[in-house]
């Protein structure tokens, strides 16, 4: 794998880390389920470590884009998956646009 790439890989690492942690924070009702919510700060920070790691090799905007996309798709599929929640049309057309602005972002 070229250097760029195990940047960008570091990046989305940290963005699928940050799904695992908004979903770690929501099964714990609000921090009330201490295991869950001790997990999900473990996991943000994770998340954050791996971003630190990214932009050594990437800008910081286009590295916190790429977690930022990932984070939020893959938070839309996961509630949609795990919880039956439910975008309408317009919403995953929006998340195809964030997510399209940040492969033209990386490519530029």
């Amino acid at each position: 794998m070229a250097g760029t790439d195990a940047y960008f890989v570091l990046a989305v690492v940290a963005g699928v880390l940050d799904v695992a942690a908004n979903l770690a924070s929501s099964k714990s009702d609000g921090f009330a389920r201490k295991g869950w919510g001790l997990a999900s700060i473990v996991l943000v920070l994770a998340a954050f470590a791996c971003l630190s790691a990214a932009v050594r090799g990437m800008e910081l905007a286009i590295a916190y884009a790429v977690l930022g996309a990932t984070g939020i798709f893959g938070t839309a599929l996961s509630a949609r998956l795990l919880f039956g929640q439910k975008l309408r049309p317009i919403g995953w057309f929006g998340l195809a646009l964030v997510f399209g602005a940040v492969l033209v972002l990386h490519s530029a």
